[in-house]
């Protein structure tokens, strides 16, 4: 489920338009704001960052644009990684619309919380928050809706949030508020985005064309054991992006 297969980029941007644009959004904006640092990128980011005084005095838009900003390079890349790896799933099951609305959702949950709870002079930025409410969404169906998800997904998710949940308290620097209230936000809106959906099918709008054909592999059971490891190969690189997102997923 989290392990990506697609045999090229532009076939996962076909497939998953949505988590392609928000990457593409994370870099544009971290290149205009981070690393060119042009006077239109300055007005972005004086802008769009989140200002907990400057929400209190009417600019609530910024309970909003800071789920697309970023502090550095290492944030914006590694907040890209996990959006690539737990995105594409979801968006193949909610649809385009309702992905949209979940990822925005959590991350305004997120926003939300760090303004009420965090301190008054309070800048930050990042995706973390929305990305956590995907966190929460997956963890709503391996509570309440199992027929979504197998069980070995279960398993990497539920270990994925004690993980999350341990560096978000742990690791200095880091926007817990978003953290916990964007996990939060998703597992209150799941049951809502997930009605009428089915269960993710990597082979979903893939055409096919002669492989449609049964035909006998002798090779099988050496593919057999190749997933196998590849899975517990995906399973170590998304513990590892999980833990250097916690790293990265700071303020300003």
């Amino acid at each position: 489920m989290f392990v990506r297969n697609e045999r090229s980029i532009k076939e996962f941007m076909q497939l998953y338009p949505v988590v392609s644009w928000l990457v593409i959004i994370h870099l544009v904006l971290w290149l205009l704001t981070g690393f060119i640092q042009t006077p239109i990128g300055n007005l972005i980011e004086g802008w769009g960052k989140g200002v907990n005084f400057l929400i209190s005095q009417g600019e609530y838009w910024r309970l909003v644009t800071p789920i697309f900003l970023h502090s550095n390079l290492m944030h914006a890349l590694f907040n890209s990684f996990a959006l690539v790896l737990f995105g594409p799933a979801l968006e193949q099951m909610l649809g385009k619309p309702k992905f949209i609305v979940a990822y925005i959702g959590a991350g305004l949950a997120g926003n939300i919380g760090t303004f009420l709870f965090g301190p008054a002079i309070y800048a930050h930025v990042g995706a973390s928050g929305a990305i956590y409410g995907l966190f929460g969404i997956y963890v709503f169906m391996v509570a309440f809706r199992k027929q979504l998800i197998d069980q070995s997904s279960s398993q990497i998710i539920t270990t994925i949030f004690i993980i999350g949940l341990v560096m978000t308290f742990i690791r200095p620097g880091i926007n817990m508020y978003a953290h916990v209230f964007g996990f939060i936000g998703g597992f209150a809106i799941a049951s809502l985005v997930l009605n009428n959906v089915r269960p993710y099918a990597p082979w979903l709008h893939r055409r096919y064309h002669d492989d449609r054909s049964i035909q006998f592999d002798p090779n099988r059971w050496q593919k057999k054991q190749r997933n196998k490891n590849m899975f517990k190969y995906g399973l170590w690189i998304i513990l590892g992006i999980l833990v250097v997102l916690g790293l990265f997923g700071r303020v300003f």
